[in-house]
């Protein structure tokens, strides 16, 4: 037995399995694979959470994103008025139309330019907004994880379900006839 027992000790002995360690050289252990993706995912998270986070909003917050809210339906809306000012009374819209035409091709640009800015930045805080978003909504997947794992282990509260009435098995028949 001395022999064995040193065996097991030099294999086995002081916390250690040298054949898993052995083994791990040539494929990665998957529990400690899991443990790293975790904590990967969970500082992920709380980065985002950090960087997305933002304090309650203040009066004079919402009224100013209620003002940029009104540029977009005042185009839209704009454009829609043209269109039927051009069929109510066409005249008076080609009269504007040619005081249209006087305006100097750089203030066209420079319009140009104000509208695409203010629609380019107004879409990146939307999708930052989105994002913080995102990441609340993310940073809440482990509590609904946990609640699945308890309702899993709960006992049901509903009653079994019927079993389900399948057509006979002609193999199995056969079988149980020959044993």
């Amino acid at each position: 037995m001395g022999l064995i027992d040193g065996v097991f000790e030099t294999v086995f002995g002081a916390g250690r399995n040298a054949i898993a360690e052995t083994a791990e050289v040539f494929r990665i252990n998957a529990d400690s694979a899991d443990a790293r993706a975790a904590e990967a995912q969970a500082a992920a998270l709380a980065q985002f959470a950090r960087e997305f986070g933002q304090p309650s909003r203040s009066p004079f917050d919402r009224v100013i994103d209620g003002l940029n809210r009104l540029p977009r339906p005042a185009l839209a809306l704009g454009t829609v008025g043209l269109m039927v000012a051009a069929m109510v009374d066409p005249v008076w819209f080609a009269t504007r139309m040619q005081g249209l035409s006087l305006v100097p091709e750089p203030l066209w640009w420079l319009l140009g330019a104000i509208v695409s800015f203010y629609f380019g930045a107004r879409h990146q805080a939307k999708g930052q907004e989105f994002q913080r978003a995102l990441a609340a909504t993310l940073a809440q997947a482990p509590v609904v994880a946990q609640n699945i794992a308890a309702l899993r282990v709960s006992p049901a509260t509903s009653a079994p379900a019927e079993p389900v009435a399948t057509a006979p098995n002609a193999a199995l028949a056969d079988w149980r006839a020959q044993s």
